[in-house]
């Protein structure tokens, strides 16, 4: 593809967990979400260059409002998303965590085939996904329940779980 013919650009979504920030591609054929990061994300992506448009993300824009509302359960957006092999495929299975559910480190491990002294790599891999919400690492805990490292802070992954029923509100 032609660098010339792609166009960086970036948005910012206000949401219950603060703003959150889009980046895509637009090209001749069309757009591509890149990253979904949130305010104080550990490893965030970097978006040095992109230009402030927010017409192309009019659609990530709709679908995350209607997940925040409690009326989408799953996004369904064009992705363009760079990583190894192994990153790809452990983002990837995400998609396949249904909303509401977890699952665990070692489950999703063994899903893919990743022998248990290998289990690190899944927790980096689920560390360095771009797309926090579109592919659902907040589904991913402990064996014992724990909510182990999330990218954008284990309160959003609280209020996130929470937000879609997988635990119970505080009684606190």
């Amino acid at each position: 593809m032609n660098t010339r013919t792609v166009r960086t650009v970036r948005t910012v979504h206000p949401s219950p967990l603060g703003d959150l920030l889009l980046t895509g591609s637009v090209t001749p054929s069309g757009f591509t979400l890149t990253s979904l990061g949130m305010p104080g994300q550990r490893g965030a992506p970097a978006v040095g260059g992109a230009d402030r448009d927010d017409a192309p993300f009019a659609e990530a824009h709709r679908q995350l409002d209607a997940y925040f509302a409690g009326r989408r359960t799953r996004f369904e957006l064009p992705l363009t998303v760079t990583g190894s092999p192994f990153q790809r495929a452990v983002w990837q299975a995400l998609e396949d965590i249904p909303y509401g559910t977890t699952t665990t480190y070692g489950a999703l491990a063994a899903r893919l085939g990743v022998p248990r002294a290998d289990l690190r790599a899944v927790g980096r891999a689920l560390g360095d996904n771009p797309l926090l919400l579109v592919r659902p690492c907040h589904r991913v805990i402990g064996a014992d329940g724990s909510m182990r490292g999330y990218a954008g802070g284990v309160e959003r992954k609280l209020w996130l779980l929470t937000h879609e029923g997988a635990l119970q509100p505080s009684l606190v």
